[in-house]
């Protein structure tokens, strides 16, 4: 049986989706760069009810489709309203696949398709909205190297305790106030170009909310493009919140199966859990992990972070782990071992 917090969740959304859509609100999806390989493909994408364009409302003063408009703030995508189990049509290589939203209006599936390795896109919408693009990354089949990168205190510096941690990024910041890491950017560069076909993957514990200010955030401070995987807040069938944790762990596993001959840099921080998951992980699959490349948290961020690992875990000739404040010391050592 569902949660009952998970019943009450869907019967607020229920109540609201049938307001909005009385006051001329329509189904809009928001499209997010996903992956695959060369007989398959991961589509993500999330769908809202949003108030349609006014008359005389030019295009270049609409927000994009991708959500990189500078001027909407975390909480709108918070406010809107999901559309649960709506048909998304997926159209790729001239082939059409329907699939089916989740409670949350979060689509995370797999469909069939043959394509060619590299960047491609796929067209996305619903009922009658507007076809949105998604960007596609395609893994050729000699891919032997990958990198799967955290993202709070990895790849941008936070400086809130962990309770408000969520809230305040989510509800009042953009990604203008938003910090990188110092050197990350440039290291993930050099691990993942652009035009290698090195598939990276920015593996967070964030809500998929969030995901429009996170790639603007990404963009704008010149990391590399990959895929976002993020999780959804709020009940689910069995459980009052969802767990972090498990999340990683899964989606690590998936990304072991899906690509097997991949070997995966594993990049994340101190601060908490990320040593252990990626301990484990590379415990039960030995195989997929390169490296290990740990940001250190400086006091002041060790603190807000709730503790900081209690000991560093040493690695192996054939797969380091690697401990530094900042891209540029992570870089340096990773490429003493090569793997640069």
């Amino acid at each position: 049986m569902m949660h009952r917090a998970a019943r009450i969740e869907d019967w607020l959304h229920d109540r609201r989706e049938i307001s909005a859509r009385k006051r001329g609100h329509l189904p809009t999806v928001i499209p997010f760069t996903g992956y695959g390989s060369t007989e398959w493909v991961r589509i993500f994408c999330r769908v809202l009810l949003a108030r349609p364009d006014k008359p005389g409302v030019s295009k270049e003063k609409r927000p994009r489709s991708d959500g990189r408009d500078s001027g909407i703030r975390g909480w709108r995508s918070f406010t809107s309203v999901p559309v649960k189990a709506v048909t998304v049509i997926i159209e790729i290589n001239g082939e059409t696949h329907e699939v089916q939203a989740d409670r949350g209006g979060v689509v995370d599936a797999v469909v069939p398709v043959s394509l060619t390795p590299g960047w491609h896109v796929a067209h996305l919408h619903t009922e009658n909205s507007a076809v949105q693009e998604a960007p596609l990354l395609i893994v050729a089949p000699d891919t032997t190297r990958g990198v799967v990168s955290d993202v709070d205190d990895t790849v941008m510096v936070t400086t809130l305790p962990r309770p408000l941690l969520a809230a305040w990024n989510t509800f009042v910041l953009d990604e203008h106030a938003r910090v990188p890491t110092p050197g990350m950017a440039v290291f993930l560069q050099r691990l993942s170009p652009e035009s290698s076909g090195i598939p990276l993957i920015y593996l967070s514990t964030g809500a998929w909310n969030v995901a429009p200010t996170l790639t603007r955030f990404l963009s704008r401070n010149l990391y590399p493009a990959g895929a976002l995987l993020l999780t959804d807040w709020g009940p689910t069938h069995d459980r009052l919140f969802r767990s972090g944790r498990e999340h990683k762990r899964d989606n690590l596993r998936r990304l072991a199966v899906e690509f097997p001959n991949v070997r995966w840099i594993l990049i994340g921080d101190d601060g908490q859990h990320d040593e252990a998951i990626y301990s484990e992980f590379m415990h039960d699959f030995p195989g997929s992990v390169a490296a290990v490349a740990i940001r250190q948290l400086s006091p002041s961020e060790a603190v807000l972070a709730g503790s900081r690992s209690k000991d560093a875990i040493e690695g192996t000739a054939q797969t380091p782990w690697v401990y530094g404040p900042d891209g540029s010391s992570l870089s340096d050592q990773l490429a003493s071992y090569g793997l640069l």
